[in-house]
């Protein structure tokens, strides 16, 4: 799980199922036999969902990084024009990859930039895009890339500009290619969501070193079937 770790913080492979706020903070004390460590949480992950995250083990880091979170929040306004100001490389950058139904159509080109307006409804637990702002109603950006196809499914890379929930599936699913695996919005495939967090990079709090970590596909279906495709 732990792919690198130093004193100021710890780069993970999140498994699926296990909670990134609370979950993975307490395995880390465990791993480290140590029940009062310091763990920052700087960002998250859905909890079926798994991947690559960072975590701080000292406040002063956990600051940093929230820094950078935030500038690159702030740089990706800019970018999307949806702030103004003067354009900056994003220091802390997330990627992911997606299973999705279907091949590139008219509704979603081969890539591209999906924008939503998204309203969270904490009631139902679900998200949902609407057609406008009004209260509640946060905007949500991403750029992707469709790698390949095979039989009915597509492998897509995803950059997020912005960090809504369940931002990846809405913003799939309501152009009509959900994740594989995510009943909650609207797939008939059965198994797990198919998205990964699959490249980090960040700039390390103390040292000022460049930070980059990736994963590979999964070798277990339904990704099995790109991994043979040479993706």
């Amino acid at each position: 799980m732990i792919l690198y770790e130093d004193a100021a913080l710890v780069v993970l492979d999140k498994p699926a199922g296990l909670s990134s706020e609370e979950g993975v903070p307490a395995a880390l004390r465990a791993h480290w036999k140590a029940p009062d460590a310091f763990v920052g949480v700087v960002h998250r992950l859905d909890t079926g969902v798994s991947g690559l995250m960072v975590y701080a083990r000292t406040p002063a880091a956990a600051a940093a990084l929230s820094r950078q979170v935030t500038q690159s929040q702030d740089a990706y306004a800019v970018q999307d024009g949806r702030a103004e100001g003067k354009a900056a490389a994003p220091q802390f950058v997330k990627q992911y990859r997606a299973i999705i139904a279907g091949a590139p159509d008219a509704q979603l080109p081969a890539t591209g930039v999906l924008r939503d307006y998204l309203f969270k409804d904490s009631r139902k637990g679900r998200v949902f895009p609407v057609s406008r702002p009004r209260k509640g109603v946060r905007e949500a950006v991403l750029e992707y890339r469709i790698l390949a196809t095979a039989g009915e499914n597509s492998l897509a890379e995803i950059t997020l500009h912005t960090g809504r929930t369940h931002q990846i599936r809405v913003q799939f699913a309501s152009r009509r290619h959900p994740l594989y695996g995510d009943g909650k919005y609207g797939s008939r495939q059965k198994g797990s969501i198919a998205l990964q967090s699959c490249g980090l990079r960040f700039v390390h709090p103390d040292t000022g070193k460049p930070m980059a970590f990736s994963l590979p596909l999964p070798a277990a279906a339904p990704w099995k079937e790109f991994l043979e495709l040479g993706e």
